[in-house]
């Protein structure tokens, strides 16, 4: 068993995307540090930075990669580990977005998007307000 209770991560250290194994650079918006994986553009969240990027207008703007979906008739996804405690993560579904699915560590709290699918949370989230506000005046 892993304990991470007082893990520090070495900030010097790239980390290993948990997709594809390329190294992560450091992304910045608004003082919020993400890891972006330097081949497939998947994002990499630690405990609650996706929360707090999700609640910024244009942060959008780190997903900088083109989602892709799965071919027909395509194996299920292999499990990921953590690319920061290196346990494995488990699959979730945006509830608000339910075509929407991540990976998400038990350990550290972190989760990993592929490439697009921040964006396209944000972009679900906008167009799902204004279809609450204006749903509501009808």
């Amino acid at each position: 068993m892993n304990d991470t209770t007082d893990l520090d991560r070495d900030d010097a250290t790239p980390l290993h995307c948990p997709k594809c194994k390329a190294d992560m650079e450091k992304v910045t918006y608004q003082n919020i540090v993400v890891d972006r994986c330097t081949a497939c553009r998947g994002l990499w969240f630690d405990a609650l930075e996706k929360e707090h990027l999700a609640a910024l207008k244009g942060s959008d703007v780190i997903d900088t990669g083109a989602p892709t979906k799965p071919a027909a008739g395509a194996p299920t996804k292999a499990k990921l580990n953590c690319p920061v405690c290196h346990t494995p993560m488990i699959d979730m579904v945006d509830q608000r977005h339910p075509h929407l699915h991540y990976e998400s560590c038990t350990v550290c709290y972190g989760v990993f998007f592929d490439a697009g699918e921040f964006r396209e949370a944000k972009e679900h989230t906008v167009l799902a307000t204004f279809r609450d506000w204006f749903g509501r005046r009808g």
